[in-house]
């Protein structure tokens, strides 16, 4: 699932009480080191191995969406300020510190006067009331190391085992994000990036929006790859490489495509009802990957012609 085939990727979810805001987006550097130490020693506790890889905490938080996008630009802003860290400034910890006493590196990155690095993206305030809030973080391994892949083969498996079920952070982590953040949290866990597209997956279907999903998903995990949603009375839509184009239909191919609910029958304003119910689930799909960060067109399909052979010539 990771782009970044010499770390593991997750995230602190922070989940805060219905109807309220965390007062800080981020924390300041010497806050982001206390919260990335009390991190380190919870994967730890959970996964002993994890002690052997340095660990990379972004300390601002963020929506799903802006989490789960494609190649994950969250993570790989990370990584990238990790890989540029001064090894002499950042030395090892003590041992006995929940660290295992290995050599692994705890890297926190907050912010300076208010603003995160350049290179990171800044929370967007249009998904901030989400209940939900994330805290990416990366254990990464040497690149240059040829066994670091199956190193980290290794810790994902282990974490995937663990962190779902009993990932939850310890109370002097969680409390500590509590005040620093200026957030009531009613629970902290750690979670995978596998287990927060499942967690995603299941939310969506609770809200409708279970056929669209797939779709989503490759253009997550795969995004090279082709899909496509193509089950009436649902809107024909196509993923190929990182884009997502939605056959725009007016009322009579939407008809001759068989998307018409046959509870309408002939009557014209239950059929113009119906439409305008299609165009706006069609909106949704659009508006859900492209908050996920996947490109959308429209393809106009005129009447009679065929949609998917439309969609599929728009690439040509």
């Amino acid at each position: 699932m990771s782009s970044l085939p010499h770390a593991c990727l997750g995230a602190l979810a922070l989940e805060l009480r219905p109807g309220t805001q965390a007062g800080r987006i981020a924390l300041d550097r010497a806050q982001a080191a206390q919260l990335a130490d009390g991190i380190a020693r919870d994967l730890a506790t959970l996964v002993p191995d994890a002690a052997t890889f340095d660990l990379a905490v972004l300390a601002a938080h963020y929506d799903p969406v802006e989490v789960l996008r494609p190649r994950w630009p969250l993570h790989a802003a990370l990584d990238a300020l990790a890989q540029r860290a001064p090894m002499a400034s950042l030395p090892p910890p003590p041992a006995g510190e929940g660290r295992g006493g290995g050599t692994a590196r705890i890297l926190a990155f907050g912010a300076h006067a208010g603003t995160l690095p350049e290179s990171v993206p800044t929370p967007e305030s249009d998904y901030a009331q989400g209940a939900m809030r994330l805290l990416p973080f990366a254990l990464r391994g040497d690149p240059a190391d040829p066994a670091t892949g199956e190193r980290i083969t290794r810790l994902a498996s282990s974490l995937e085992d663990v962190l779902l079920e009993r990932g939850m952070a310890g109370a002097g982590t969680a409390l500590f994000a509590q005040e620093a953040f200026g957030a009531p949290i009613e629970h902290a866990r750690y979670l995978t990036l596998h287990d927060l597209a499942a967690l995603t997956a299941m939310q969506y279907e609770h809200a409708g929006l279970a056929p669209l999903w797939p779709l989503l998903e490759t253009a997550l995990l795969a995004p090279e790859q082709e899909a496509w949603l193509d089950a009436p009375p649902e809107p024909l839509a196509r993923h190929l490489d990182g884009e997502v184009r939605i056959a725009l239909l007016d009322a009579e191919g939407w008809r001759a495509g068989g998307y018409a609910p046959a509870s309408a029958g002939d009557d014209p304003q239950r059929l113009e009802r119906a439409f305008e119910r299609f165009e706006a689930r069609q909106r949704q799909f659009a508006a859900v990957m492209a908050a996920h960060g996947v490109a959308v067109m429209f393809v106009h399909c005129a009447a009679g012609r065929d949609a998917r052979a439309a969609i599929t010539s728009s690439w040509a």
